[in-house]
């Protein structure tokens, strides 16, 4: 591996630890604002990536996924996929438990859409402000920063829109959940055994491609803007 794409993982990773951090840690915030403090009394109200991490979902298969999909060839299709310790929530201690579980379920959707237009604004200023430009007195940070901007801007939006998928054991499929008629909730429960397998059927149906294309699209037009 090359010096460069070194330091492209490790901005990638840098970046992916805080999007994973920011969203359980809303998450365990959000539960704590309707009554439920399980996710505090755990130390989860914090942006500490140590408390998130899943050795498997947040270092070992991200990695080798950035990898792979820097390797080309059938490897390369291989999505950037990663996911953090999940937040424990009681939500029988939730009040309006309704309101709460769509609530907790869209926070940490919220909390990685706030970073990513905190990042998109930062490009823009940094953009038309030319602090970056040659000769400019941080043109020599130019691209790693830029690089970061623009990897917060896309994980942050990829894990915003892929948590919005209505399938379990996503914060999509919690929202539905609610919305439901009672009479259809049991079978997106018994649904909830089988999360896992659904995942990866919808991650190896190219179904990912479909849903990122015209968001790829759409944050490409606004950094050219």
């Amino acid at each position: 591996m090359t010096s460069g794409l070194v330091a492209q993982l490790i901005i990638y990773m840098v970046v992916l630890l805080l999007a994973i951090s920011a969203h359980e840690a809303a998450h365990a915030w959000m539960s704590y604002k309707f009554g439920d403090d399980t996710a505090r009394l755990l130390g989860r109200i914090t942006l500490n990536p140590i408390a998130h991490i899943d050795p498997i979902g947040t270092l070992l298969i991200p990695i080798a996924s950035f990898i792979f999909a820097n390797m080309g060839g059938v490897v390369a299709m291989i999505p950037l996929i990663g996911w953090g310790k999940p937040t424990p929530v009681n939500p029988l201690r939730w009040r309006r438990k309704d309101l709460a579980n769509v609530m907790v379920s869209i926070a940490g959707i919220l909390a990685n859409l706030t970073i990513a237009t905190i990042a998109l604004i930062l490009f823009k200023i940094a953009q038309y402000s030319h602090v970056f430009g040659e000769g400019a007195a941080l043109s020599s940070v130019a691209e790693p920063v830029e690089l970061f901007l623009i990897r917060a801007l896309t994980i942050n939006v990829s894990l915003a829109v892929f948590n919005l998928l209505p399938f379990p054991p996503l914060d999509g499929s919690k929202v539905l959940w609610t919305i439901l008629p009672d009479s259809m909730k049991p079978a997106l429960e018994a649904l909830e055994r089988f999360g896992f397998i659904i995942l990866l059927l919808v991650v190896s149906s190219g179904f990912l491609q479909i849903v990122f294309r015209p968001v790829m699209r759409v944050i490409v037009y606004l950094l050219e803007l």
